[in-house]
């Protein structure tokens, strides 16, 4: 895409009294330094093919109404695809002093085809028009999004044929809880993008409602037809009331909330896998095309893409942040505060995206250490739990069983050994109920196949999860 000069040659034979669409009632030039404060072309160019569907779709009403002739309709429509094409194919410039996409557009579309162009912004305001190209490319963003979301919930089901039956240590507090299968594991992620899913579907409703026809901030007596705008370009509805119209960001926001728990359940996997990428855990090998290495250290092997992938959740969270208090204080109806909206949405969503492709990769290709896992997997205590659930089978209160079990791990500790090291005459001096049937569930093995509730690691539900998963994402 071309830069942006501040100045532009106008085609020979086409004149202007003023670069400025506002400029009738102003007798002083803007100061260049205002131009350039002002100015959002520079990164509300992207929301040029929204622009001009949302253009066109508006010249094709004008016409059914009969604001415009048809013939001016098929000027204007040929207009906007000739710019689109251009600015698509990087040999469109565009002019710093016409503000935004939008008029620079619009200014483009004049210079072509003379007067009819002007008509163009009959029954709309930029106030509209922004807030329809915004939810247009808000409303591909979150359907972008729910894809790459989707990929990344692929690559942990197909993690689960490759991974069944492997128990790897649960962990509350960073200290070693129960036993889980690593499937169970990979489930709990994908139920995380899931929610996430179901926000952006849930925002997307909110999203697809057209501003389009409401204008400044009171409406138009142009007659227009609303609807027919709406399903030219795929909104379920119409917003209702003009002044909540033209200061709503509402939708902007949501989907920034929205990409920001995605961001921070990244983050939260790209901590874990961290942490049990590293020489003290050993749990996982990451793939290498998705590490680096170090400038002095040759051994090294860094899990740099899922640092930068906690990192950048931080530019996510204050994207959001800034946007919650940029409206905090916006009386109704429209204030030029709302163009600081999108740097921030668009940096959310293309950060968010960025690491969702990376992380489907990273997913896909890690590598769990089963060897040094199962090493260690009898360390801590992670059966504790299921043998006092089997003493209080026996009849034994909740709180009464736990302290016995507390008792009895605290000795094996003393004794440097698992509870299932221990000798059965030690597990009926704790309590007579404690008989040779505890070794059905000692052990991690065995104390995972001792579970039996919905949503748990038992293997039967866990196996249950997986087959729904891979039906409801297409794999089969």
């Amino acid at each position: 895409m071309k830069g942006l000069p501040s100045s532009y040659p106008c085609p020979l034979g086409v004149k202007f009294v003023s670069q400025k669409p506002w400029s009738g009632v102003f007798d002083a030039q803007t100061d260049p330094r205002v131009e350039k404060f002002s100015e959002s072309v520079s990164f509300d160019a992207r929301l040029y093919a929204q622009d001009v569907a949302g253009s066109i779709a508006h010249a094709q009403m004008l016409g059914s109404t009969g604001v415009l002739e048809a013939a001016e309709v098929e000027q204007i429509v040929a207009g906007l695809t000739a710019i689109r094409e251009e600015i698509a194919a990087g040999t469109f410039v565009f002019r710093q002093e016409l503000e935004d996409v939008h008029m620079n557009i619009e200014r483009a579309l004049i210079e072509r085809i003379g007067d009819v162009g002007r008509k163009l912004h009959t029954g709309r305001s930029r106030n509209d028009q922004v807030s329809t190209d915004f939810r247009l490319w808000i409303r591909d963003a979150i359907d972008h999004t729910d894809g790459l979301l989707a990929a990344v919930q692929r690559a942990f089901v197909s993690r689960c044929g490759r991974d069944e039956g492997v128990i790897v240590p649960g962990y509350t507090h960073m200290q070693r809880a129960q036993p889980v299968l690593a499937n169970h594991y990979w489930l709990a992620y994908t139920e995380k993008f899931q929610r996430d899913r179901q926000r952006l579907a849930d925002c997307r409703r909110r999203v697809n409602q057209l501003p389009l026809g409401t204008a400044a901030l009171a409406g138009t007596t142009v007659p227009i037809d609303r609807h027919r705008v709406a399903a030219e370009l795929g909104f379920e509805g119409l917003v209702a009331n003009s002044l909540d119209s033209s200061s709503d960001r509402d939708f902007a926001i949501e989907f920034a909330f929205a990409l920001t728990l995605v961001a921070e359940h990244l983050s939260t996997l790209a901590e874990e896998w961290i942490l049990w990428s590293t020489v003290e855990f050993r749990f996982l090998r990451l793939p290498q095309a998705y590490c680096t290495g170090s400038s002095i250290m040759p051994q090294k092997i860094n899990p740099d893409v899922l640092e930068l992938i906690r990192g950048k959740t931080a530019r996510v969270v204050g994207n959001l942040q800034a946007l919650l208090v940029l409206v905090k204080g916006l009386p109704l109806a429209y204030n030029r505060d709302l163009q600081e909206d999108k740097e921030r949405v668009f940096d959310s969503a293309d950060t968010v995206q960025a690491c969702l492709e990376l992380a489907a990769g990273i997913v896909a290709g890690a590598e769990l250490n089963r060897e040094a896992i199962a090493e260690r997997l009898e360390a801590g205590y992670l059966d504790a739990t299921t043998l006092m659930e089997h003493l209080i089978a026996k009849g034994v209160p909740q709180r009464t069983a736990h302290e016995i079990i507390g008792k009895l791990v605290g000795s094996a500790m003393k004794q440097g050994k698992s509870l299932a090291e221990l000798p059965v005459a030690e597990f009926t001096a704790a309590h007579a109920a404690l008989d040779e049937s505890v070794y059905e569930v000692l052990g991690c093995e065995r104390a995972i196949a001792a579970f039996v509730s919905e949503g748990s690691t038992a293997p039967a539900r866990v196996a249950e999860q997986v087959a729904a998963w891979r039906g409801r994402l297409g794999m089969d």
